[in-house]
C-alpha cells in the first residue's frame, strides 16, 4: 500500500513523456525538439515555415500572335523591288520561308495567317507609333514588336531630327495606348541601327554613293566622301543622336515588366553590303532581314 502512489506517479510521468514524444513526431516540421519547439532553433525562427510557391514567369517565350509596329525596316522597303514595301519578307511578320522571319519561327508557317499584323508604315516617325500601338492594342496580339527610331534620325540635315525629349513622350504614349487596350501583350523593343556603320558599309560601293546622294538619310549619309572635320561632325552628331533614343527605348521598356528591349543587339550589328538593299544601299536587303529576325528571336525566347 506504501508503493502504490509512487507507481502511479512513475505511470504519470511515463505517460506525459510518450505523448510529448508523439507530439514532437508530428510537429516536427513546426520545429519541434525535446519537450517544444525553441524560439532560438536554428532556421525556424521560433515559428513554422512554409515553401511559397513559385511566381509564374512574367514572360513567354512563345507568342501565339505576333503584331508588328514601325517604319520601312519592318515594312521590307526596297528589299524585293525598287521603291516599295515588300512585307512578306518583313523580319517581322513575313512569310517568305527564305528570310524565316520571327513569326514563322515562333508559330510555324501554318499558324501565320491570322495570327500576325504588320501595322509599320514606311517614313514612320516616334511621334506615330502611339497611334500604330493603339491599332496593335485592337487586335490583342499576345507578341507586340517596335522597331522605331530611323526616321528621327534620317532627316535631310542634322538640325531636324527628333529632340530626344519629344521621343521620349512618344514612346512613353505608345506603351500606354498599348497596355490600356492590350494590358497583357508582351513587347519586343529593337535598337535603332547604327547609322554611321551603314554609311561606312555603303560609302565603299561607288553605286551606294550615287543613290546616297539622291536624299537617302542626308543627314549621315549626305556627300559620302567628305572626309572634312564639319562632315565628321556631322555623322557622329547623328551618331550620338542614335544613342540617346537607344537609351530612351532601354530606361522606357525597363519599366514596363512585360516589355524587353533587345540589349543594343540591332545597334551593335554590322550589316555586311550583302545584307544592304541593292537598290538603296540603306535598307535591309532580304538577308538582312533574315539575320534581324534571326536577332529578335533570340532574345524573345531566352529565358
Amino acid at each position: 500500500m506504501t508503493h502504490r502512489p509512487q507507481r502511479r506517479r512513475r505511470r504519470g510521468r511515463a505517460a506525459a513523456m510518450t505523448a510529448g514524444a508523439s507530439l514532437c513526431v508530428t510537429a516536427l516540421l513546426a520545429g519541434c525538439s525535446g519537450g517544444g519547439a525553441s524560439e532560438d532553433t536554428p532556421g525556424t525562427g521560433g515559428a513554422a515555415r512554409t515553401s511559397s510557391p513559385r511566381p509564374t514567369p512574367v514572360w513567354n517565350p512563345s507568342p501565339g500572335s505576333v503584331a508588328a509596329v514601325g517604319d520601312s525596316i519592318t515594312r521590307a522597303f526596297d528589299a524585293c523591288t525598287l521603291l516599295a514595301d515588300c512585307p512578306e519578307v518583313s523580319w517581322a511578320t513575313g512569310t517568305d520561308t527564305a528570310v524565316e522571319s520571327l513569326a514563322l519561327r515562333l508559330l510555324g508557317p501554318g499558324e501565320v495567317a491570322g495570327k500576325t499584323w504588320n501595322l509599320a508604315r514606311t517614313g514612320a516617325r516616334m511621334a506615330e507609333l502611339p497611334e500604330q500601338m493603339a491599332a496593335a492594342a485592337a487586335e490583342r496580339p499576345e507578341l507586340v514588336t517596335v522597331m522605331m527610331g530611323a526616321n528621327d534620325a534620317c532627316r535631310d540635315r542634322a538640325e531636324l531630327m527628333t529632340p530626344v525629349a519629344d521621343f521620349r513622350a512618344s514612346f512613353t504614349a505608345a506603351l500606354g495606348r498599348l497596355r490600356a487596350g492590350a494590358p497583357k501583350a508582351q513587347v519586343y523593343v529593337s535598337s535603332v541601327p547604327d547609322l554611321r556603320r551603314l554609311w561606312e558599309t555603303g560609302r565603299t560601293s561607288p553605286t551606294g554613293r550615287q543613290v546616297w546622294q539622291l536624299g537617302v538619310c542626308g543627314s549621315m549619309l549626305k556627300d559620302p566622301e567628305d572626309l572634312s572635320p564639319a562632315a565628321e561632325r556631322r555623322r557622329g552628331q547623328v551618331r550620338e543622336r542614335v544613342v540617346a533614343y537607344n537609351q530612351v527605348l532601354k530606361e522606357v521598356c525597363a519599366k514596363d515588366v512585360r516589355c524587353r528591349y533587345d540589349g543594343g543587339a540591332v545597334f551593335g550589328f554590322a550589316f555586311d553590303q550583302g545584307q544592304l538593299s541593292p537598290w538603296d544601299f540603306f535598307h535591309p536587303s532580304k538577308d538582312g532581314q533574315a539575320r534581324l529576325a534571326e536577332l529578335a528571336y533570340r532574345q524573345i525566347t531566352r529565358s
